[in-house]
């Protein structure tokens, strides 16, 4: 039964992202019944990229053409970041940007360059820019300050790059994966800069593609081999209070989300 599971897995993260119509009629014909999830009425592209927050969250909501971002005014970072690949959109061949700016949606406080100039931190993307070649205005929306976080040189150009010039791999084998990502801090995070920007102690991806996987990185020198750092998405669920892909029937959804098999996405 578990690998008839596994099998369906990308029929149900097609049909959410159909229309509705076309979602009833699957899950008629499964008889699988969607969980009572309270959550916001966001579109139903937005369903498995929306995490639920299980405590009070300081948030902004940002549909971007790239990527969705729950932005916090208060930390000046993200908490958290999602976006869809698909196998088309890393093909583009769109130059790299390189200049970060403000977010013009976002309200309130936000960091600038000045808050990071000598302050030993990288500029450290959540939705990479080089999953946004398909589109220049995705590529201008991946250099938004709403989009980066304070990173470890040795983490943002080494494990954090491995990870995703993987997604990037996943992507074109699998056709379409869901990645979500961000910032865990807590209230003894440092800050850097006249803004105050939230130093985080450590970063979290969950990738939802015919399986699901999840990684934690700390914010410091990463050279382990990748899978040192897969763990479940059950554990990132306990360390961030937010439940990802709750859209998925309970079933399913606890299924994947406790699983770890690094075999799975060869690493």
């Amino acid at each position: 039964w578990i690998i008839a599971l596994f099998a369906i897995l990308p029929l149900i993260y097609g049909v959410y992202l159909c229309t509705p119509e076309i979602q009833a009629v699957f899950f008629q014909a499964t008889k699988v019944s969607r969980p009572n999830v309270a959550r916001p009425n966001y579109s139903h592209d937005e369903n498995l990229k929306i995490p639920v927050s299980q405590f009070p969250l300081t948030e902004q909501i940002i549909h971007h053409k790239g990527y969705t971002v729950s932005y916090n005014k208060d930390k000046k970072i993200p908490n958290w970041v999602a976006y869809e690949l698909t196998k088309q959109k890393t093909q583009g061949n769109i130059k790299r940007n390189e200049r970060f700016i403000a977010d013009p949606v976002v309200k309130g406080g936000m960091a600038n360059n000045s808050d990071y100039s000598r302050s030993g931190f990288d500029k450290g993307h959540m939705a990479p820019a080089a999953d946004m070649k398909w589109s220049n205005e995705a590529m201008k929306e991946s250099f938004y300050f709403s989009n980066v976080c304070p990173q470890h040189p040795e983490l943002n150009r080494r494990k954090w790059k491995t990870l995703e010039d993987k997604v990037r791999e996943w992507a074109v084998a699998d056709s379409a994966i869901l990645i979500i990502c961000g910032p865990v801090t807590n209230k003894k995070s440092p800050v850097i800069g006249k803004s105050r920007v939230t130093v985080p102690s450590k970063f979290f991806k969950v990738i939802l593609s015919l399986h699901a996987i999840g990684f934690i990185f700390k914010n410091e020198r990463a050279i382990a081999p990748l899978r040192n750092y897969a763990v479940s998405i059950d554990s990132i669920e306990q360390l961030t209070g937010l439940d990802f892909f709750s859209s998925l029937p309970d079933s399913l959804e606890n299924e994947i989300e406790s699983r770890i098999d690094t075999t799975l996405w060869s690493i």
